[in-house]
């Protein structure tokens, strides 16, 4: 589990521990991507800082700092660092997540919970479980079972070339070409866009994309980007149209959600242009051929 005395950061050699949780620390750069995998575990998806997007198939979430998301055993995910992240992800043993969501969950992290994860990635990996490392472990499963669930995943749609507008959205966040441009890209017209659109996320156009710009201005919050040019960026035309957007979206204005986070003043990459220079590796969307059968 270790090479020159230093901690495996290789998640396969966390999946088979004989132990009811497996702590796994790893850093990364801003910008770095971990491509669609899964695990034999279930894991716990947390950085102590920077913030992460995870897509799965059917959504895409942003994790903070404070927040973890909760990913099911079996489950194909990648993850996207928008800034330099600090993560702490845990594998939890079958049973001993057997009272944990069956879907993705983000969930709040507390304090306690939080250095309880910290110092489950400084015991030996196959800890004492009659001891005291064994108490922060069962300490650490009676916190997750009882961790609070957030709506905020933004649900993804399975047609292929409505998952290829959608991560153009994704990709920019500010475009704010209407439904009947965006209709033409896909040939096909504004009316059965909508429809389809509704019918595969739940969501109408206006509400994903809304969705979508503010899971991406948590995650550039989040990084420590000012409010001023998250909001700029994202397309609005004033910091208070946008911080009134984020109020009825969170709860919370956009400087409190930062101060919150501690990310207040800091000036970290955008997690706008991360997501330019990744899209190579993303569906293009564009006009189809005029034999291609539309939506």
């Amino acid at each position: 589990m270790s090479r020159n005395g230093q901690r495996s950061t290789n998640p396969l050699d966390y999946q088979h521990v004989p132990r009811a949780v497996a702590a796994m620390p790893k850093d990364f750069a801003c910008g770095f991507e971990i491509q669609p995998h899964h695990h034999a575990r279930p894991q716990l998806i947390y950085a102590t800082a920077g913030t992460m997007r995870v897509s799965t198939d059917d959504g895409v979430w942003v994790v903070p700092p404070q927040r973890a998301l909760w990913m099911p055993a079996g489950v194909e995910h990648s993850i996207v660092m928008l800034s330099d992240t600090t993560m702490r992800t845990l594998y939890v043993r079958d049973d001993a997540a057997a009272a944990m969501p069956m879907e993705c969950r983000v969930l709040m992290i507390s304090p306690l919970l939080r250095e309880l994860i910290v110092r489950a990635t400084e015991l030996p990996v196959q800890y004492d479980e009659s001891g005291p490392a064994g108490h922060v472990v069962a300490l650490i499963l009676s916190e997750l079972q009882g961790l609070q669930s957030l709506g905020l995943q933004l649900p993804m749609p399975h047609d292929g070339r409505l998952r290829g507008l959608c991560q153009a959205l994704l990709q920019a966040p500010g475009d704010q070409r209407p439904l009947e441009a965006w209709a033409e890209t896909i040939n096909t017209s504004a009316r059965t866009l909508a429809r389809r659109f509704q019918s595969e996320t739940g969501l109408s156009f206006g509400a994903w994309r809304q969705q979508a710009r503010v899971l991406e201005a948590m995650g550039r919050l989040g990084g420590g980007e000012s409010v001023t040019r998250v909001a700029l960026d994202l397309g609005y035309e004033s910091v208070s149209a946008f911080s009134a957007m984020f109020h009825r979206a969170t709860g919370a204005s956009p400087r409190a959600y930062s101060v919150r986070l501690g990310t207040a003043g800091r000036n970290m990459p955008s997690a706008a242009n991360i997501a330019r220079a990744r899209v190579s590796d993303q569906p293009e969307v564009r006009a189809l051929p005029a034999d291609r059968k539309p939506l």
